[in-house]
């Protein structure tokens, strides 16, 4: 079962459910009857597709290749590969990247979104690839500022409130977030329950 929704309600369907907290989206796959395991961007995808086709998604599984099967700790080399279950965000690990890179390395949410991507392609990057990915990447966002990531709704509703009204005080900042957030919920809500009402 599935409802009919238009491309501009699936949107605002897509973009309310990022406002959602990760209680409340569980909350709804347990209404749905869906799995409520995975990360948020996993739980929305699996509820949009689930209301719109009827079809359920399961979570990504890990290719054998990007895995760290019977890992040995060994010292970080450029030309080891960056394996799943092997690669930490640690103190020796930011160290062979500012030893690669330069002291202003840093780790960041593109950087992992990438190495995200190349585990589940199977194509485990090296640790200089990955450095010659961060230095390509931070260079064009010096030029060409990405926006913030759609699962960050609250990032993004400060950018906007911030840039129509610069100073806005924070408290008055927290009850507008609180009933923009409020308002994208329950919308998100009404989708749901409606599919509910017809199957």
């Amino acid at each position: 079962m599935k409802i009919s929704l238009t491309n501009k309600t699936i949107n605002d369907f897509s973009d309310a459910l990022h406002y959602m907290k990760m209680t409340e989206l569980r909350a709804s796959c347990f209404k749905l009857s869906l799995p409520a395991t995975g990360k948020k961007a996993e739980i929305i995808t699996r509820i949009i597709s689930f209301v719109t086709t009827g079809n359920i998604t399961a979570n990504k599984t890990m290719p054998a290749s990007s895995l760290a099967k019977n890992y040995q700790p060994q010292p970080l080399r450029k030309e080891s590969l960056m394996l799943y279950g092997s690669y930490k965000n640690d103190a020796i690990t930011r160290a062979l990247f500012k030893h690669i890179i330069g002291l202003h390395f840093h780790f960041t949410a593109f950087g992992i979104d990438w190495l995200n991507e190349r585990w589940f392609a199977g194509k485990p990057p090296t640790y200089q690839e990955f450095a010659d990915y961060w230095v390509k990447e931070t260079a064009r966002r010096k030029t060409t500022p990405s926006k913030p990531k759609q699962e960050w709704a609250y990032l993004s509703f400060l950018q906007r409130a911030t840039q129509q009204k610069a100073d806005m005080p924070k408290q008055e900042l927290m009850v507008a977030w609180k009933k923009l957030r409020a308002q994208k919920a329950a919308f998100a809500q009404g989708i749901i329950d409606k599919f509910l009402e017809i199957s």
